[in-house]
């Protein structure tokens, strides 16, 4: 393997420790805050949060990395592979969506897999625009 690779795979490694230890904390956080609202109990809202915020960073890394700066790839690898896959989390997604279904509570399963999915799309798209717009215009 040649040195940017390794460069590459430390830069990732890193990224992504961070951004996991930030996922749980801002979780533990939301989840805290979730239960002082009277929250509905069993839909999980600290990983939509996390996931959306997730989506909304990495369509404005994408514009300012890669369309705009042309960073290196171990600066795209820390931030965009690793601490933004670190921190957003769909196998997390997937278990809770599960443990809905299970539960029976089809309705929540349901509600939560399509928000999920919208509101991360909107999220990247929307944090790609407006950079875009933001870069154009400055």
């Amino acid at each position: 393997m040649n040195p940017l690779a390794w460069q590459v795979l430390a830069a990732v490694a890193v990224g992504g420790a961070a951004g996991a230890v930030l996922r749980v904390w801002l979780s533990a956080a939301i989840q805290g805050l979730d239960l002082r609202l009277g929250a509905v109990a069993g839909f999980p809202v600290a990983t939509l949060v996390v996931n959306v915020a997730g989506s909304l960073a990495i369509g404005v890394l994408y514009v300012l990395l890669v369309e705009r700066l042309a960073a290196s790839l171990p600066l795209r690898g820390l931030l965009m592979a690793g601490l933004l896959g670190g921190f957003t989390t769909f196998s997390a997604f997937a278990l809770e969506t599960l443990l809905l279904v299970e539960a029976d509570q089809l309705l929540r399963a349901g509600a939560y897999a399509a928000a999920s999915v919208v509101l991360c799309l909107a999220a990247c798209w929307g944090g790609a625009t407006i950079v875009r717009q933001l870069v154009t215009t400055i």
